[in-house]
């Protein structure tokens, strides 16, 4: 009031208007609740917390003219100099094509440029005679370009491809509906003919519906902004920028943010919050609708009305601001003349206020930029077929290649890109792909909408159904899907052929069934019905061939966009079945800062019988690499090795040849790169094994180095500053650190074990009880009772708020990976000794599955030592007679003395026509070490424990 006062005087005092304003964070007065919950969901804290920020007023809102008419009556003319300015702003935006000219470095005009490129793609590609039908198609979809004035579109794509492709950055063959271009392929943009494919020019530009082109681009993950740099080089960098993307506050998130500020309870929350379906952009209100238990919740809980009510003022909300994953927009003048710019502050990137869908609307052109992991993969997989001597060019790899479809068969597919996952590894099992067009097919069904069909096209496709066609038209369309409509592309086909359609009428039809407009598409149907009769079909006929389609486009996928990613699945798989050491060392190297991933394709190796050596010190290179059949760890997977430290020691071996003792690594290295993290981190990895000093000495030999280092910083010239401190803690000086902290210090330095597993002797156990691996669990269905066994990763304990008890949230993780385990107050009363970082322990549970991801719900937590003790009894060794018989009979006995347990060991003899079995009276135990060495010395799978 004294501010508004000083204002009034000071406007008389300069004969300046005032103008009556409403500070206004929400829209209308009741949302006032629902903005007070918004601020404890910014600022962390509940609303029973006295000291959260909190308004004084309710009365922040959009008021009405006559509200501040009535709050500003003693100064009308405030309100009057409102309206002044009202009327004197007169804003019109007009769409329209903002597309940059392309500027031809040879002077020609884009349409003629566009013309003389293309035809030259099309004498490379598909010969200097190519038939009429390419010819034709070509000159067709030139002319629909030129027409839509979109040549500068395509010469813009095709020139930052062009020079991804001369610097040897990987791009994709193809993504999304541009790969049913013929132009998009004889410029090199996409690398799939799509006439031998049937893939559709009018399903990515339609000449009878304007739409902006939209040609999306994938490039090596590592690389990609090595193109965006040269896109904002050639435009200039004030008329290229990324785009904006704003997260929202989806429904589930909008519950269980406004519970946890309401204060709650957990578990009431997340109970509410999955009643709500699993469906993208599902809002709280059509939940209810759908979900009888919760609307009923809602009518006769109050608590439950209230939180429901506050989460669907907030739903849809933005919560935070972040780079679009691929959008590049490009502008025709310095992008300020159409959209604010805003500045990223974690990376300082420039990027468009408005977001993706504005940008559109304004006329502005975007471009996808996407970084694909796999082409990577692909590229480095390349890289180590020549850094052995090989040459693979991959574009010319037949795509009817046996090896390749009998390794799809198998299901064998971890790290073939689309293919790998457990779901669509049990298809692969079961359709047993041998054509191409299959995986085109796969790659199209394995989706929320056409699963439904999995199995009926695989039942056609090995001739347990018979493949039927609703009328002899439609065979040729349907035929390399046995029938069954699965491609937008085969629905435009039909409404072309039955009812003659021109492609672009057929494309406004797909939409229309894809989006189910009732009013379009009634007007659609008569269309269709009225041109399949005049073209001999029966009207009865024609509205059940119209009714049958309609779900099909719903659910239909884009045979373009299927096409481009079952080629790259294709070479993926190609490249694992001619070349699986390359294809998993490019594999690992690519997920070094994963470690999930890397555990998952580390026990891809095992199972392909691929060596996994460990990092070496003069062996290793920064990546993993490949040594004849085996893969050699590289020294950037070791934790707390920087890139730095590994230039340093890789030079100085190039130059100066390998390391002869630690003494001699530590003299010769830059030890201000290669400190004392990096020199336990890879002493504990195992870098140093193969200089034949056990690790525990050569982390002994590191301390006396740096011990050395220093007194020698004190009395310099009268020593080595390395001395000979290294060379005392020779390999006898200390005795190797046990199994249990070998491992341990593995794990510490990779984060995750090479040489053994501590989970390994309870193998027999846990397949006896039927537990899961962690990497199954993401694929078992909600609410599902399973047994999983591992190590407790973490641990972090919580009070419950309601009840003050003690609750937590662990991660159990196995030798394939982890899973975040929950243990609510009973458990963990139940438990508290074993809810301990390390410990071995086995979970029986329950799935709870969310938006989120997968947790296990834990009914009971126990010890594996005590569950191995009560279950495990006995281990066996399988023994056949030969003549060293009796010498591999007293190495055993000398090495399970080294093991007293509880376990009874037998002897399996094999003879030549029969066997015994001998019990005897040694008991051990069945640790990981042991049964290596047993196996060492019976060899391969000849140890079981039960």
């Amino acid at each position: 009031e004294d501010v508004n006062r000083k204002l009034l005087e000071l406007g008389q005092e300069l004969h300046i208007g005032v103008v009556a304003t409403n500070d206004c964070h929400y829209l209308k007065k009741e949302d006032a609740k629902a903005h007070e919950v918004l601020l404890c969901i910014q600022t962390a804290k509940t609303l029973k917390d006295m000291t959260r920020m909190k308004f004084s007023t309710n009365e922040f809102y959009f008021k009405s003219p006559s509200e501040m008419s009535q709050t500003f009556r003693e100064v009308p003319e405030a309100i009057r100099n409102s309206v002044v300015i009202a009327e004197r702003c007169n804003v019109e935006l007009k769409q329209k094509n903002l597309l940059p000219r392309y500027r031809c470095e040879t002077g020609e005009e884009p349409n003629a440029y566009l013309l003389r490129l293309a035809q030259e793609g099309l004498q490379r590609k598909i010969g200097r005679d190519a038939p009429e039908l390419y010819q034709e198609r070509l000159k067709t979809e030139l002319a629909v370009i030129n027409k839509m004035d979109y040549a500068s579109y395509f010469l813009i794509v095709w020139d930052f491809i062009h020079y991804a492709k001369s610097k040897g950055i990987p791009v994709g063959p193809g993504r999304g509906s541009a790969a049913g271009s013929l132009v998009s392929y004889c410029l090199d943009i996409t690398e799939l003919d799509p006439i031998k494919y049937n893939l559709l020019f009018e399903r990515f530009l339609n000449p009878e519906r304007i739409s902006m082109p939209d040609i999306d681009v994938d490039f090596c993950q590592d690389r990609r902004g090595e193109v965006i740099a040269y896109v904002s080089k050639k435009y200039g960098e004030d008329h290229v920028a990324q785009i904006i993307t704003f997260g929202t506050m989806a429904a589930k998130a909008a519950i269980r943010d406004v519970g946890r500020a309401m204060d709650i309870p957990y578990a009431e929350v997340d109970r509410i919050a999955k009643l709500v379906p699993n469906m993208p952009k599902i809002t709280i209100e059509e939940a209810m609708k759908m979900e009888p238990q919760l609307k009923q919740l809602y009518d006769a809980d109050e608590s439950v009305r209230e939180l429901l009510s506050v989460a669907m003022r907030l739903e849809g909300l933005n919560r935070h601001a972040s780079t679009h994953a691929a959008g590049v927009v490009i502008s025709p003048a310095p992008l300020t003349d159409y959209t604010p710019l805003y500045r990223n502050p974690s990376d300082e990137s420039i990027m468009t206020q408005f977001d993706m869908e504005s940008i559109e609307k304004m006329g502005l052109l975007k471009f996808d930029f996407l970084g694909l992991k796999t082409l990577t993969v692909i590229d480095k997989t390349l890289g180590h077929i020549r850094h052995g001597g090989g040459e693979l060019i991959l574009e010319s790899v037949p795509l009817d290649d046996k090896p390749t479809y009998e390794l799809l068969s198998s299901g064998q597919t971890t790290g073939v890109f689309q293919l790998e996952s457990e779901g669509m590894r049990d298809i692969l099992v079961r359709m047993q792909p041998n054509r191409f067009e299959e995986l085109i097919a796969l790659v199209a069904l394995y989706r929320p909408g056409p699963m439904q069909w999995i199995d009926d096209f695989i039942k056609r496709k090995n001739g347990d159904t018979k493949v039927t066609y609703m009328m002899p038209q439609l065979r040729e369309i349907l035929d390399e899907t046995y029938g069954i409509i699965l491609y937008q592309e085969q629905v435009m086909l039909i409404a072309n052929k039955i009812a003659s359609f021109s492609m672009g009428q057929a494309d406004i039809l797909r939409r229309a069934m894809g989006k189910k407009k009732a009013d379009e598409m009634e007007k659609q149907k008569e269309v269709f019905i009225s041109g399949a009769v005049a073209n001999g079909v029966s009207e009865k006929k024609a509205a059940r061939l119209f009714e049958t389609m309609a779900p099909f486009a719903l659910y239909g996928f884009n045979k373009s966009h299927s096409a481009a990613y079952a080629y790259i699945a294709y070479q993926t798989a190609y490249l694992k079945a001619h070349y699986p050491v390359e294809f998993m060392a490019a594999t690992l190297s690519l997920d070094m800062n994963d470690t999930d991933k890397i555990v998952k394709s580390i026990n891809e190796c095992r199972k392909m019988k691929i060596e996994i050596l460990p990092p070496d010190i003069n062996l290793s290179g920064r990546e993993f690499k490949v040594i004849g059949n085996s893969i050699r760890f590289g020294l950037e997977a070791v934790k707390g090795v920087g890139a730095a430290a590994i230039e340093s020691i890789v030079d100085v071996r190039n130059t100066a040849g390998p390391f002869t003792s630690i003494a001699d690594f530590a003299e010769r290295v830059d030890t201000r790169k290669v400190n004392k993290k990096v020199l336990e981190s890879l002493v504990k990895a195992g870098a140093f094994d193969s200089l034949g000093i056990t690790r525990a000495a050569a982390m002994h030999a590191v301390a006396e180095i740096l011990s050395s280092a220093g007194k020698s910083a004190r009395n310099v010239g009268q020593q080595s500053i390395f001395g000979d401190a290294a060379d005392e803690a020779g390999p006898d000086a200390l005795a190797e650190w046990d199994e249990a902290e070998v491992l341990k210090n593995e794990k510490e330095a990779l984060g995750f074990y090479i040489t053994g597993h501590p989970l390994t002797k309870y193998d027999a156990l846990l397949s006896r009880i039927k537990a899961k691996k962690t990497s199954a669990v993401e694929h078992a269905a909600d609410k599902a009772d399973v047994i999983v066994g591992g190590i407790l990763r973490a641990v972090k304990k919580k009070n419950v708020k309601s009840s003050g008890e003690l609750m937590a949230y662990v991660t159990l993780e196995d030798d394939e990976g982890s899973v975040e385990v929950i243990v609510f107050p009973e458990q963990y009363k139940n438990s508290v000794d074993l809810m301990k970082k390390d410990l071995l322990v086995l979970v029986k549970g329950n799935i709870d599955r969310d938006e989120k991801g997968v947790k296990v719900r834990a009914r009971e937590i126990s010890g594996l030592d005590s569950a191995g003790k009560v279950v495990s009894k006995k281990i066996e060794v399988a023994l056949k007679e030969t003549e060293s018989l009796a010498d591999r009979l007293r190495e055993i006995r000398s090495l399970v003395t080294q093991f007293p347990g509880d376990c009874q060991l037998y002897l399996r003899l094999r003879l030549e026509e029969s066997q015994a079995v001998i019990a005897t009276e040694v008991r051990i135990r069945p640790d990981t070490a042991l049964i290596r060495s047993l196996e060492e010395i019976a060899g391969r799978g000849a140890v079981t424990v039960s």
